[in-house]
């Protein structure tokens, strides 16, 4: 393109980012010569290669890309982080995990990114080695496993949130309980699943709240031995429904589900429902979260501040504190009691 001009690569690197370096009349020369050629101007990944930043921040999905766009919990996050993007002037790449190890390591060293914010990813140092491996910044939404003084992560502390609304439907008299988390162990399908401990489950956040939960029912006298764990294949209503189908139709079901999420929550209504001509037992159930629709149908659950944990996430990222345990937040929760919780019903 330059030699087509004749003038240097500068020069026409000027004409498209630095127009007031040139004559009106040099750069409209350019300009049309760059339209006859079929010449679209500079690269701008090179261009951002040569100023060391990119402009963006890449988000690490452990879900499939539509996860950003579905869950209620999600959507309220990546809009606090969003928000606060846009006021650094940094665009966000959303960066899914897929299932094969090594296609979700390349997706993670081959992002155009300038730092990750690494969104519910589980017991996966991995990608955490290799964001490190790239020299690059990251934010995660709980503490990682070798937290140090300079890791940066915003989050709400899982178990004792958990431990709160179990104490709650335990303070009704509730001690034939179910626990309900999705993809408890990798690839199960939906249904009970069998373990020793909530020491087995891979994601740190599944773990926190099954041990909370586990916590408030051991200290009114119900071992772990005597919960029943719930796994379903996937953070959604169906895979939720299909979880807790097969314990509505036992003699002795529980008297209460507590759920990992609020969306799983509404799959055990949603189950609940469509069983009610039929005599369906009465259940307390609670979720996680308090998605805008868990207030529509009375769900009782756990708020936690979605649009502030992505402000924040953002804004330890783009604009780091000078003080190191600045970067270690722990947002507040608030036990939120309505109508989907009451004393067991005795038979």
């Amino acid at each position: 393109m330059a030699d087509a001009v004749g003038v240097s690569r500068s020069t026409v690197s000027n004409a498209y980012a630095r127009p007031d370096q040139l004559s009106a009349a040099l750069r409209q020369r350019i300009l049309e010569t760059a339209k006859a050629i079929g010449y679209p101007g500079p690269n701008p990944t090179a261009r951002s290669l040569r100023r060391g930043f990119v402009g963006s921040i890449g988000v690490l999905f452990t879900s499939q890309l539509s996860y950003a766009f579905t869950d209620p919990f999600a959507v309220r996050f990546l809009a606090g982080l969003s928000t606060a993007a846009e006021r650094h002037g940094t665009s966000l790449l959303l960066v899914p995990m897929p299932g094969v190890h090594a296609e979700a390591r390349r997706a993670v060293e081959n992002a155009a990114v300038d730092g990750f914010c690494v969104y519910c990813v589980g017991d996966e140092e991995w990608a955490l080695d290799a964001i490190r491996d790239r020299g690059l910044p990251f934010v995660t939404t709980a503490a990682p496993v070798d937290a140090g003084p300079s890791s940066r992560y915003v989050g709400i502390d899982e178990r004792a949130a958990a431990r709160g609304i179990a104490a709650h439907v335990a303070g009704l008299g509730h001690r034939r309980v179910a626990l309900l988390a999705d993809a408890v162990l990798p690839d199960l399908p939906s249904g009970p699943v069998r373990l020793s401990g909530v020491d087995e489950v891979p994601h740190p956040t599944t773990r926190g709240r099954l041990a909370g939960f586990a916590d408030a029912f051991a200290a009114v006298g119900v071992a772990w031995s005597e919960l029943t764990v719930l796994s379903a294949a996937g953070n959604n209503r169906p895979a939720a429904a299909a979880a807790v189908a097969g314990l509505l139709d036992r003699p002795d079901p529980p008297t209460a589900v507590l759920a990992c999420s609020d969306v799983l929550a509404l799959g055990v209504l949603d189950a609940l429902t469509e069983r009610a001509a039929s005599g369906a037992p009465s259940l307390s159930v609670t979720g996680f979260d308090d998605i805008a629709e868990a207030a529509a149908v009375g769900l009782t659950t756990v708020r936690q501040p979605a649009e502030e944990k992505g402000r924040i996430a953002a804004e330890l990222l783009l604009d780091p504190p000078a003080d190191l345990a600045a970067g270690h937040v722990l947002l507040p929760t608030t036990l939120v009691v309505r109508t989907s919780t009451g004393p067991v019903q005795r038979s």
